[in-house]
């Protein structure tokens, strides 16, 4: 049976995309179709609050975007070297709070030790960094893109953890996107199960779906790699066979073979 995958791909350095790998396990053949395109922004006032980790409490990441930013500033010869020398260890005495294992091996890749990587979400790592933090201790520096989502900031604030939010990222539409949709359906059919990797992508492959499925749409079998994404699904009319327990290929694969052996997930 068919999976499309409705994400970006993994690094081409890092060999074979984990989710494919997974669910090949599984017998499924998966296929993924890029969504999103990404333009980096404030890179130099992130390299310089990033240059005074004495300002800060420590660090929160909740997307791979926001490393992919870090990692654009050291590209350049002298902040990779200010980062190597010092930077980088006066940032591990203080900790760097991440949701997931992608964002996790990222924030490992810069030469940070990440905290919070179970959580899996942004709810469940508010709970995490509020179970740690003290009220009114020092700021944590949240670089993030322009489409976050208000849940972990009003979480800490709540609480009295002071966060700072820095835009490094904004989200637009892969310019490929409808071709490549249009290029899949044509090819291979409808698929068995499509999944959904973030709100965004619910809004901006949805129609496209709709239209390329035709009469066969109820056949599909949706899923959602967390429960952000699931909302954007139900609210806008896609039925949700499938959530995944945690944002991981594991976790999704399993999902997506309950939901399309038992028809319930």
């Amino acid at each position: 049976m068919k999976v499309l995958l409705l994400k970006d791909p993994k690094d081409k350095d890092s060999g074979p995309d984990p989710y494919i790998k997974e669910l090949g396990l599984y017998g499924f053949e998966a296929t993924l179709i890029p969504v999103l395109s990404f333009e980096f922004i404030s890179l130099e006032s992130l390299f310089e609050k990033l240059s005074h980790p004495e300002c800060y409490g420590g660090l929160v990441f909740t997307s791979p975007r926001a490393l992919e930013a870090i990692k654009i500033c050291l590209k350049e010869h002298s902040k990779n070297e200010a980062w190597s020398k010092s930077l980088k260890q006066r940032w591990n005495s203080k900790p760097a709070y991440v949701v997931g294992k992608a964002t996790a091996s990222l924030v490992e890749e810069v030469g940070l030790i990440p905290q919070g990587e179970k959580s899996g979400n942004a709810e469940k790592l508010a709970e995490y960094i509020c179970s740690r933090e003290k009220p009114n201790s020092s700021t944590l520096l949240f670089p993030c893109g322009a489409l976050k989502r208000e849940v972990l900031p009003t979480a800490l604030r709540e609480k009295g953890i002071l966060l700072e939010c820095l835009t490094v990222y904004q989200t637009t539409q892969h310019p490929d996107l409808q071709g490549s949709l249009s290029s899949y359906f044509s090819q291979q059919g409808v698929p068995a199960s499509i999944v959904f990797f973030s709100p965004s992508g619910v809004r901006f492959c949805l129609q496209h779906i709709q239209k390329l499925s035709g009469e066969f749409i109820n056949d599909i079998k949706f899923s959602a790699i967390g429960p952000a994404t699931a909302e954007a699904m139900e609210a806008a009319g896609v039925p949700v066979s499938c959530t995944a327990g945690s944002p991981t290929p594991q976790d999704l694969a399993a999902g997506i073979q309950r939901a399309l052996r038992s028809q319930t997930c």
